[in-house]
């Protein structure tokens, strides 16, 4: 069976999609590859894409306070990774073709991870893993089963950055929460 290290070595020659001709490099994911706990994001940012890793601008760093304050963990006991593995020019919302050629490094990782539960960080993430066309809105505030684990839906941390301020960062709070309980049963 395949590690993390081998689907990662494989995105990193990955030429699925023209996002592969534009990439610094591939953002995989990081975290503890036994965790638990795993995010899901959309895609990588300009920093994500410089640095090598998920999460590491300002949204990352909302998302590590957030997970502190409300679940006492930190980056070391949970894993977090994006559906795709290259950034989208300007920060652009991902394509559909774009998201199906990353699928399957998303599907691998959660396989091998195995985590309990999968906290998705917005539309994208969201919609793919409970293959819905509902939006965040919508889906958020409920658990949802995905294979083994249970989902966990909530905002992307750059929603309430980007205007949703504290009513985003509030519904995010209780997201996490919830998740908490639901590790807490595991």
């Amino acid at each position: 069976m395949p590690t993390l290290l081998d689907i990662e070595a494989e995105a990193r020659g990955c030429v699925r999609c023209p996002l592969s001709e534009g990439r610094t490099q591939v953002v995989f994911g990081v975290g503890n590859p036994n965790a638990d706990l795993m995010f899901v994001g959309e895609a990588p940012g300009q920093q994500e894409d410089l640095k090598g890793e998920p999460f590491v601008g300002r949204a990352g760093k909302l998302l590590d306070q957030l997970v502190m304050e409300e679940m006492g963990l930190t980056r070391d006991s949970f894993y977090v990774g994006n559906v795709l593995k290259c950034r989208p020019p300007g920060n652009r919302d991902p394509k559909p073709e774009e998201i199906e050629s990353c699928r399957p490094y998303l599907e691998k990782q959660i396989e091998l991870i195995d985590p309990n539960v999968i906290v998705t960080l917005g539309n994208f993430a969201t919609k793919l893993l409970l293959n819905t066309t509902q939006g965040i809105t919508k889906v958020r505030g409920q658990t949802y089963p995905y294979g083994k684990a249970t989902l966990v839906p909530t905002f992307h941390p750059s929603a309430a950055l980007q205007g949703g301020g504290g009513d985003v960062i509030s519904k995010m709070r209780a997201d996490l929460v919830r998740a908490k309980k639901v590790l807490a049963t595991c």
